[in-house]
């Protein structure tokens, strides 16, 4: 399968920043300008934008409408957006205004009609769901706040609702630099959905093992790349799994 690596700008004060397992005040600053940033990764070859907006996730609030638009202006590659869509309005404002992705993470839990609405007026390509999981269990209001429900069981519920794409964030191997929890992914791409996966991308190596996985088509890498972990550029965005061969040799 072949894997779209997808490079995130998370925001929070209108800098680029990343936390550490989703800790507020585990924070590093790696840009003061995320338009210039988004720019540089289009530049480099990326297919995708992956923008969260920090402030919002938290505080279910749009903290950060003005910078995601002119993101989306300075741009021409797909730009999806998550942290803190709580309401009809902020998600139509959002694809109104050129997202092509909305990623509903609290509302999934907490308000799941809202998903039924918007599913049903715009198409399944554009409402995608964040499954962000701790222990297993899913986390809502920007990862403050654990519920009981388990990420299998959210996600199947999604499925039967219509959604057709999930972005699953293991949230103890996010920021980390370890691994990805491939166990964890790897039961996750068996639910029926298009599985994006999130947290933990260190090496390209743990690229190429997720695009081995059946049902993973894309990887969501933060850290790693503004730590030049790992360096990708131009057809690199876009990696296939090695083949058994190549596998056998190393």
């Amino acid at each position: 399968m072949t894997l779209t690596v997808v490079p995130a700008i998370d925001l929070r004060g209108g800098r680029c920043v990343r936390l550490v397992q989703g800790d507020y005040d585990r924070e590093t600053i790696f840009a003061d300008d995320p338009i210039a940033v988004a720019r540089g990764w289009q530049a480099a070859g990326a297919r995708r934008l992956h923008v969260v907006d920090l402030d919002g996730a938290r505080d279910g609030l749009s903290a950060q409408r003005d910078v995601i638009g002119a993101i989306i202006a300075a741009l021409n590659i797909p730009v999806q957006v998550g942290g803190g869509i709580r309401t009809r309005e902020h998600a139509d404002a959002l694809l109104s205004t050129g997202v092509d992705r909305v990623i509903l993470g609290t509302v999934a839990v907490e308000l799941p009609e809202l998903v039924d609405d918007l599913l049903a007026d715009y198409s399944a390509d554009r409402i995608v769901v964040g499954v962000d999981a701790r222990g297993g269990l899913v986390a809502t209001r920007g990862w403050t706040t654990t519920s009981d429900v388990r990420a299998e069981d959210l996600i199947a519920r999604m499925r039967a609702r219509g959604v057709q794409r999930v972005v699953y964030t293991d949230i103890d191997r996010d920021g980390t630099l370890v691994s990805p929890n491939f166990e964890a992914i790897e039961r996750m791409a068996r639910l029926g959905v298009a599985l994006v996966a999130s947290g933990g991308v260190a090496t390209r190596a743990h690229l190429e093992q997720l695009a081995a996985i059946p049902g993973v088509d894309e990887a969501i890498v933060g850290r790693a790349l503004y730590t030049s972990d790992v360096v990708l550029a131009g057809s690199d965005w876009m990696l296939d799994a090695p083949s058994a061969t190549t596998a056998q040799a190393e």
